[in-house]
């Protein structure tokens, strides 16, 4: 794994590029720990996915990741965190349950709430934060200057110290029903096969989602070289396989944008675009299907294990996701992993991790 240094010091993001080989894929003992799947893993809220594929195996991946394969789903629900910390909704959803959620508001700037595997964290500003009586730690770099200080709350709801009763727990109460009383919106995902029955969120009407996946086909571009050649990948060619990965991930960036700059027959002047596909060796067509909304890490790693399995091994893929926006500008950390034509199992892995 090779890390691109920054420009400056203030760039907001890092990316790292990984070439490696997936192993085989056992259906009684999938993968988790090992790159790329422990990557997806890693990512929090997932906000878009994207899968690139030749228009050949269209067909194919439609049958078996679209009509055969259910969207993903999740809800918009407005609570109060003591509605979270109270009642069957902690017990049925958080003790013995497992779910994602995320709160409304934007980092740096508002109050935000997330929950993930039983872990509550709150980004919350001075005010809140004084008011709350919590045992947090400062957010962000030190010594950066013009901005308000900010603190991070973190609560392992899972804890057997949770409960009513106990000093934490009834704490973190008090602050609910005080300092941080107000209801806020949520986007709400059940990771568990099946909910509670009863359903202790239906008391709070949520509005359910489905992520309906974007499909277009018979996109005809200008493809470059997607596989590095062997010196390329040779540790003292450094600078030759940082050209390639960047380039290659320019034009895959691109073409999720379906973008004309790439497209066969662009003409634009190049007094507004001087963009090239770099080493264009050929021309095809390509599709590309989109899931958008508020999508799980497991769903990312699941999804990525049906691509595999439904396509030709030989065939190239590109699947990439993105997480929601984490600061006020706008930040968010992606993954995008390339599977190399005619090399079974070789993978290219670009990571941007956004500076918090």
């Amino acid at each position: 794994m090779l890390s691109f240094n920054p420009p400056a010091v203030y760039q907001a993001s890092k990316c790292y590029v990984t070439y490696g080989v997936l192993g085989h894929l056992d259906p009684n003992q999938l993968p988790s720990k090992s790159k790329p799947w422990a990557t997806l893993t890693c990512q929090d809220f997932v906000h878009k996915a994207d899968l690139l594929i030749p228009q050949d195996v269209f067909d194919v991946a439609l049958k078996q990741l679209v009509k055969e394969r259910p969207a993903p789903e999740f809800k918009r629900v407005v609570m109060s965190l003591h509605d979270i910390l109270s009642g069957e909704f902690f017990t049925e959803y958080i003790k013995k349950g497992n779910i994602l959620m995320l709160s409304e508001g934007r980092r740096g700037i508002d109050n935000v709430f997330t929950l993930r595997s039983g872990k509550l964290v709150m980004f919350l500003d001075k005010e809140a934060y004084e008011k709350a009586g919590l045992v947090g730690k400062p957010q962000g770099v030190k010594g950066k200057r013009g901005l308000k200080p900010r603190w991070v709350v973190e609560c392992d709801l899972t804890s057997p110290s949770m409960f009513p009763g106990k000093k934490g727990f009834d704490r973190l109460v008090y602050a609910s029903k005080n300092a941080l009383a107000a209801s806020v919106t949520w986007l709400f995902c059940n990771l568990a096969p099946t909910a509670p029955d009863p359903d202790p969120l239906s008391r709070h009407f949520p509005l359910n989602y489905t992520c309906a996946p974007g499909v277009v086909e018979g996109i005809a571009v200008k493809i470059p070289t997607l596989k590095p050649t062997i010196e390329s990948i040779d540790p003292s060619s450094r600078e030759d396989f940082e050209d390639f990965s960047t380039g290659l991930y320019e034009w895959l960036s691109l073409a999720r944008l379906q973008t004309p700059r790439i497209e066969v027959g662009d003409e634009i002047d190049p007094y507004l675009s001087r963009y090239q596909v770099p080493s264009a060796e050929r021309q095809a067509k390509i599709c590309k299907i989109s899931w958008q909304g508020f999508l799980a890490p497991s769903w990312s790693r699941q999804t990525l294990i049906d691509i595999i399995t439904a396509l030709p091994a030989k065939t190239w893929f590109s699947f990439s996701t993105t997480t929601f926006t984490r600061g006020m500008a706008g930040d968010n950390s992606e993954c995008t992993i390339l599977r190399l034509p005619d090399s079974p199992g070789e993978y290219l892995m670009w990571e941007v991790k956004a500076h918090e």
